[in-house]
């Protein structure tokens, strides 16, 4: 049972490893991580296994939707010179898309509601976007520090307001997707289980029950797009953050 509304954010040890002073234990928050990965793999291998199917069902036209939808984005958002980026973004879209959206069944646990998991991978791509940067510019690479046209007399300040500002990418991304996912469970959440009260009370507030369920299914309808969003976004900023490495913008 799930008596407080942040319970269900809670890091359960279900395999405890320790090693010395480090605690490697794999907790529910690996497992559904592991399950999402372990899905998007399934689902792509039996949809694409033996090239597809010249009629394709549901599941794999799901697919190549998905797949001509990161296509359209790298495309339009990096150009050409992104193309090689693409499997990279293609997989971070799917991994949030299904690590969102199965966080959304009741009683499951959804991992990118935890700031170690999307800081994590905010890191990790901000640290392989930049490593492209200088491997495409080498040290001109420091160019984007300082803005074309600036006054000379103002370089120092604006060079330290824009690598604050580059590097402030990486908390950005990986906070804005924490933020929305645990804000949205945590609300419907809050709702539903004021709704259950109001049912097991009877009476007139069983009646009045209606009200909170009723905005409760609202809201998981909006929690369900906010997760398709949230994996949208985290992805056209990756790419918009890796044009602006590869051509300096």
């Amino acid at each position: 049972m799930i008596f407080t509304p942040l319970e269900q954010f809670a890091i359960v040890s279900l395999i405890p490893i320790r090693l010395g002073n480090f605690y490697l234990s794999f907790t529910n928050s690996s497992l559904y991580l592991l399950l999402s990965t372990g899905l998007v793999v399934i689902l792509f291998y039996l949809v694409t296994q033996n090239g597809g199917f010249l009629v394709p069902s549901r599941w794999q036209s799901g697919v190549e939707m998905i797949y001509e939808f990161v296509v359209s984005l790298v495309n339009e958002q990096i150009g050409k010179k992104g193309r090689f980026a693409f499997p990279l973004i293609f997989t971070t879209f799917t991994f949030l898309l299904f690590t969102n959206l199965i966080g959304m069944i009741p009683y499951s646990f959804t991992a990118t509601s935890h700031l170690v998991v999307t800081f994590g991978l905010s890191l990790s791509l901000f640290i392989g976007v930049t490593l492209v940067g200088f491997q495409v510019h080498g040290l001109h690479f420091f160019s984007f520090l300082l803005p074309k046209g600036a006054p000379l007399v103002l370089a120092p300040l604006l060079v330290v307001l824009e690598l604050v500002s580059y590097c402030f990418r990486a908390v950005s991304l990986g906070v804005r997707l924490f933020a929305n996912m645990m804000a949205g469970h945590t609300l419907v959440k809050i709702l539903s289980g004021f709704a259950w009260t109001m049912l097991s009370v009877g009476g007139s507030l069983a009646v009045a029950s209606v009200i909170p369920f009723t905005i409760v299914f609202a809201l998981t309808g909006l929690e369900i797009g906010v997760a398709c969003l949230q994996a949208y976004v985290f992805t056209i900023l990756t790419c918009i953050y890796l044009n602006d490495a590869i051509n300096l913008h």
